[in-house]
């Protein structure tokens, strides 16, 4: 307990799967925590679960200007910004052949553009004490057919552009990593964050114990990936522990990146 003492961080994507998680671990090693999302019921309901040092914050991250003003609501609210996750994404179904200038753009807009102007919008706060970025990435971004070709494009330039951003940021004490899941059971298996969020609680925790059951097929160990599990990640590259790591694409994925087949 205390790892991210003093610390606050915002994160994105941070009101089910494994933004939710990060954020309960966060509190619970005493950061200070904005989540952020478009479901203001769920997001407010959460931060009122995990109390005072956490606060949810109405954000869309296809728009940049709710970008920067969810850093400057939580220096506002808690006087500083020292961590960022920027852990929101959101992908549609197509092929080669059935894919769209709008599912591009939507893409794009979701899974990088969000990223790259996240960085953008929280060098201001972190440059002069420096502090860590985090960007969810994917196991889709190393190997074939692990999501769709466009998601999976995406996520490889996710994990570029970090390892990228980390290099000119290192000076200013700046750590940018990213974390690359593998099968990990969240909402986004059955229609994404969005979906999950009209879903009852009850219609949620079915799907997802199915879905572990299912998952436990997919890696090498016999267990599902957990959100906890890619939480556990971003608190050890958040916290002092990671200090010294910077640039580095961290894979979780119980070994499955190993495995030969590529179903």
């Amino acid at each position: 307990m205390g790892r991210l003492n003093s610390k606050v961080a915002v994160i994105t994507g941070g009101t089910s799967g494994i933004g939710e998680a990060t954020a309960e671990l966060f509190v619970k090693e005493g950061c200070k925590v904005v989540l952020t999302g478009r479901s203001r019921e769920k997001g407010e309901a959460l931060a009122n679960k995990l109390g005072e040092n956490a606060r949810y914050y109405a954000m869309d991250v296809t728009k940049e200007e709710e970008i920067a003003s969810a850093f400057q609501f939580a220096c506002d609210t808690f006087g500083q910004l020292d961590i960022v996750f920027n852990n929101a994404g959101a992908s549609r179904a197509s092929t080669l052949e059935t894919i769209t200038k709008d599912d591009i753009q939507f893409g794009v807009d979701t899974l990088l553009s969000s990223v790259i102007l996240g960085i953008k919008h929280a060098i201001p706060y972190l440059k002069d004490n420096g502090g860590s970025i985090i960007n969810n990435a994917s196991i889709a971004g190393h190997r074939y057919r692990q999501g769709n070709l466009l998601y999976s494009g995406l996520k490889a330039a996710v994990a570029h552009y970090s390892r990228l951003a980390g290099v000119e940021l290192g000076p200013l004490n700046i750590r940018v990593n990213c974390i690359s899941p593998g099968a990990i059971a969240t909402p986004i298996f059955w229609g994404g964050s969005q979906r999950a969020n009209t879903m009852s609680e009850e219609e949620n925790a079915t799907k997802l114990k199915k879905l572990q059951d299912n998952l436990a097929n997919a890696t090498p160990l016999p267990s599902a990936g957990l959100a906890i599990d890619i939480a556990n990640g971003a608190l050890f590259l958040a916290s002092e522990e990671g200090r010294f790591i910077n640039s580095h694409d961290l894979v979780i994925d119980g070994g499955r990146i190993a495995m030969f087949n590529e179903g």
